[in-house]
């Protein structure tokens, strides 16, 4: 069932035309300010992986990967839900050096997605991973790392507002930084999410770190997996949404597990039967790199710049009757 709901007034600034132009643009911009400004370079990625590797990213632990069969190799084949291992594998198989990394366009089917004004079964996003020195698992390198991708996101929307100055959009360069415990403590009476919408109506740009592990109230801030990010040295980027008037999470992020983490983890999530999976054996034997990596969606960061009230304004996917009424209604085009 569809939860989309567009604001009283709603109007798109661009026409359907524009609209696929400025994507391009946001495209373009981006990906060239995002690779200087975190030294990566363009690789190519898979669409669908070998289950048995271990290098799907299980999300949550509960959401169903598309899978389906090879009658050519006599094996079964799962569409990745993301890439946040398959890239620090790449990283070790290319053999690059710290203070170098990779990105790549990712393409995923999260068909148990709910779907709703930012979310669709159709992922698309920037993968992207760097190698680091043991040295840089901190705090400190990541918060680093996150004001690079904020400045490389409000550099974009210059470049678009050049192009389209009819665009109104505003971005806060500065970025509020804050734990998730310290989010639940400030109001321990909302929910996960409404918490994200509050400080973020506040801050505009805000990082939510060290989310994963339970917090003082029993739950966590939101799910994550064991295996990539460490749960101490991750966060999630929000930028305040005037359209909706609430969050928009536009990077999932961290510095990535090393052995001891993902031993922690893996215990902690009940996943220990992970630890026979390629991936997860030769992280265990330290074989693999330290890592700095995530995801941004590109979607979201285009519905963001050009202020969009829903994600199908700038992505083709499927969605329910009751969405498309929604929004015939309110006379805006999904493409």
């Amino acid at each position: 069932m569809s939860k989309t709901y567009i604001p009283a007034g709603y109007q798109s600034v661009l026409t359907l035309y524009e609209t696929q132009n400025a994507i391009g643009v946001i495209h373009h911009a981006f990906e060239e300010h995002l690779g200087q400004t975190l030294n990566l370079k363009r690789v190519s990625a898979p669409l669908f992986v070998d289950p048995a590797t271990g290098l799907n990213d299980n999300l949550n632990g509960v959401e169903r990967p598309v899978s389906f069969e090879i009658p050519a190799t006599g094996t079964t084949a799962e569409v990745v839900h993301s890439l946040a291992k398959w890239k620090r594998m790449a990283l070790y198989r290319y053999d690059f050096r710290p203070g170098k990394g990779l990105y790549t366009n990712m393409n995923a089917i999260r068909r148990d997605e709910t779907l709703d004004n930012l979310h669709s079964i159709y992922v698309d996003q920037w993968d992207w991973e760097r190698v680091i020195t043991p040295e840089k698992r901190n705090i400190q390198e990541l918060k680093f790392t996150v004001q690079g991708i904020v400045l490389a996101i409000c550099d974009t929307l210059e470049v678009v507002k050049k192009k389209y100055p009819r665009i109104t959009t505003e971005l806060c360069r500065e970025v509020k930084f804050i734990t998730s415990q310290e989010l639940e403590d400030m109001y321990p009476d909302l929910t996960s999410k409404e918490r994200e919408h509050a400080i973020t109506r506040k801050y505009k740009t805000v990082f939510i770190m060290q989310i994963g592990d339970k917090l003082r109230s029993g739950e966590p801030h939101d799910g994550r997996a064991p295996d990539y990010d460490d749960w101490q040295l991750n966060g999630d980027l929000l930028f305040y949404n005037p359209i909706l008037d609430n969050s928009l999470e536009i990077s999932s992020m961290g510095i990535r597990v090393d052995a001891y983490s993902l031993d922690q983890q893996l215990r902690k999530a009940n996943c220990d039967d992970r630890r026979e999976l390629t991936y997860h054996k030769m992280l265990l034997e330290g074989k693999l790199p330290c890592t700095i990596g995530g995801g941004i969606g590109q979607s979201r960061l285009c519905m963001l710049l050009l202020g969009k009230a829903h994600i199908g304004e700038v992505q083709s996917s499927i969605w329910d009757e009751e969405t498309f009424e929604v929004c015939n209604a309110a006379g805006v085009a999904l493409l």
